[in-house]
């Protein structure tokens, strides 16, 4: 289906219109200096095409919440969440097809670099049965795609100019298409903006910028003085899905507006000079001068009396200890909660072994439990399905399976529980979920990794079912589907 979006008027009056099925396989770049008209085109495309694809839009000022009203995009205040939370959002937009705004308005630069970079990656990683098309607008991409390093932590910067580089290089395939603005094209990473083949540039006074404004439209350097001449909401257009050669556009109007807009002329007050200074320069409060410090000193029988008084019980008494049953049966429920909180979205067992500590001491553990390379292990089980306590025989496969890395033992505790309970083989997306991936090459590879080690064995009988044994231990899965 080609559905054409009316993005304004050329020089003669007729209609530009924006092949927005060219669009999502060949991506957007707007440039041009702040007051050209940038929010203005974006909000254009916005909203002629709202209906006809799915629209995420990274927002740092909060300039394009007000698409919610009038269009239904869902709005969500990045200072109001957590990292996790954000990242889970993007996850659900996916699925849903839910056109959503994520607004980083509050937020300082670094907070709001994570923040975008966690949205991309979420977006990025989703499954691929939620690889629908959609349109990823970002506003003022030069904050997220820096081209040289600022004063935010360098492994920030780099996490967000990766998840920028995905969403431009490596997005389409996943149904990503990239549509990013920048007031100067020198701020902005060159890779990033190398992969878009639609130009829509506005106006700009820097020779540089100039230069690679024209260098990008196919113009020759002395041609370049015209993008200096734009007026304001006149763009210079170049790409397959809005025209071969370059051509000059007039933005159309728009339907909503920014929550701030332009500075605008207002009268100044006529209240006289005197006045204006006598509200000025009005006597401030002076502070209360601070007395001398009041000493309070006991009588000597109150001192006598308290050295002789027996000590006070502490006012927060020590918490019961517990069984090991006990204790056991909270580690075990704290792992549950953690996996299911923790979703597609794997973390980190150092990261999580906080998350798990706070929880065992809200629920009256004095001490953690578990140290942190016993809570990796327990940890690689519980996303398995295995929550309790190992017992003699996963202590077993446990130990088997020390000469493999961390991040894939919960794979292996996955074909070992179904091998262990006679079950069908795991189907490899749902190694790829307790793996933290969602590429099945990946999981061949890993497969093939442990099977190399002598772990396991792999079989795929005449009929293209797949059944795993773990010869050490003497347990076999049933046969299943390979895929």
């Amino acid at each position: 289906m080609t559905v054409n979006v009316d993005m304004g008027t050329d020089p003669a009056g007729k209609t530009v219109p924006l092949d927005l099925e060219e669009l999502l396989a060949t991506r957007l770049l707007v440039q041009g200096n702040s007051g050209s008209g940038k929010s203005h085109l974006l909000r254009r495309l916005l909203e002629r095409s709202a209906g006809h694809v799915q629209q995420v839009v990274i927002d740092p000022e909060g300039d394009f919440v007000t698409l919610a009203g009038a269009y239904g995009h869902v709005v969500i205040e990045a200072a109001d969440h957590s990292e996790r939370e954000v990242a889970k959002f993007a996850t659900r937009a996916r699925e849903h097809r839910a056109s959503v705004v994520l607004s980083l308005e509050g937020l300082e630069a670094e907070g709001q670099m994570k923040c975008a970079a966690a949205f991309l990656n979420a977006l990025f990683d989703a499954p691929r049965e939620h690889w629908y098309p959609a349109l990823v607008v970002v506003d003022e991409a030069q904050l997220f795609a820096p081209a040289g390093g600022g004063e935010v932590v360098e492994e920030v910067r780099r996490a967000s100019l990766s998840a920028m580089t995905n969403l431009m290089c490596r997005g389409r395939k996943r149904g990503l298409a990239g549509v990013i603005a920048t007031q100067r094209l020198a701020k902005l990473a060159k890779n990033v903006a190398a992969e878009a083949s639609n130009f829509l540039m506005g106006r700009t006074f820097l020779d540089i910028d100039m230069a690679r404004a024209a260098d990008l439209l196919g113009m020759e350097r002395r041609q370049a003085e015209a993008i200096r001449d734009l007026q304001r909401g006149h763009f210079l257009a170049l790409g397959p899905a809005v025209s071969r050669r370059p051509l000059s556009i007039k933005i159309g109007p728009v339907q909503t507006s920014a929550r701030s807009g332009s500075p605008k002329l207002t009268p100044l007050p006529t209240a006289p000079v005197a006045d204006i200074k006598n509200l000025l320069l009005a006597p401030v409060e002076a502070m209360l001068p601070l007395g001398p410090p009041i000493r309070h000193v006991a009588p000597p029988e109150a001192v006598e009396a308290a050295i002789a008084a027996p000590p006070r019980p502490s006012v927060a008494p020590d918490l019961p200890e517990r069984s090991a049953d006990e204790t056991d049966g909270i580690v075990a429920d704290v792992l549950r909660a953690l996996v299911e909180d923790e979703g597609d979205q794997q973390r980190a067992a150092a990261v999580l072994y906080q998350d798990f500590d706070v929880r065992c001491r809200m629920v009256g553990l004095p001490r953690p439990p578990l140290d942190l390379p016993a809570f990796t292990r327990r940890l690689a089980c519980a996303r398995a399905g295995i929550y309790d306590a190992p017992d003699e025989e996963w202590a077993q496969a446990l130990a088997i399976a020390d000469v493999l890395p961390d991040d894939m033992l919960g794979a292996f505790m996955l074909i070992a529980r179904a091998a262990r309970e006679g079950r069908p083989c795991p189907s490899e997306a749902e190694i790829a979920r307790t793996y933290g991936t969602s590429s099945l090459g990946r999981v061949k590879r890993m497969l093939a990794y442990i099977e190399g080690r002598d772990l396991m064995v792999c079989r795929i009988d005449l009929a293209g079912k797949r059944s795993i044994a773990l010869p050490h231990l003497g347990w076999t899965t049933e046969a299943a589907e390979a895929a």
